[in-house]
């Protein structure tokens, strides 16, 4: 059993040490980010923000576009889950066909003594 518990801490160390590392590198990124935006001038840097706004309006349009057609897809599918079922408006079912108990009170609790009057 010692030799399993040795594992699972191992295992446990080795994770701490890689967030650890992960931590550092995503901090050095940062760090590297903040200087090389330093160097620029603000025209660079109003002209990085355009165009990255303009390349992320044009991948939503493409992904809307691809949302579309999946949808599309499938309804117009043979093996869609909503092609050939039942609407639950015209079927058999017996719950369906029975009278409304609710449909003439308009209020229960006001017809029942009690609290409620």
């Amino acid at each position: 059993m010692g030799l399993l518990k040795d594992f699972v801490q191992g295992m446990s160390e080795n994770k701490k040490v890689a967030k650890a590392k992960l931590k550092d590198a995503e901090q050095d990124m940062r760090i590297q980010k903040i200087l090389e935006e330093r160097n620029k001038s603000a025209n660079e840097r109003d002209l990085e923000k355009r165009l990255e706004k303009k390349r992320q309006e044009k991948i939503k349009i493409a992904l809307d576009k691809l949302r579309k057609e999946d949808t599309k897809e499938l309804w117009k599918s043979s093996n869609s889950m909503i092609k050939g079922q039942k609407s639950i408006l015209k079927n058999d079912r017996p719950i369906l066909k029975e009278k409304n108990i609710f449909k003439d009170n308009k209020n229960i609790f006001t017809n029942q003594g009690g609290m409620f009057k």
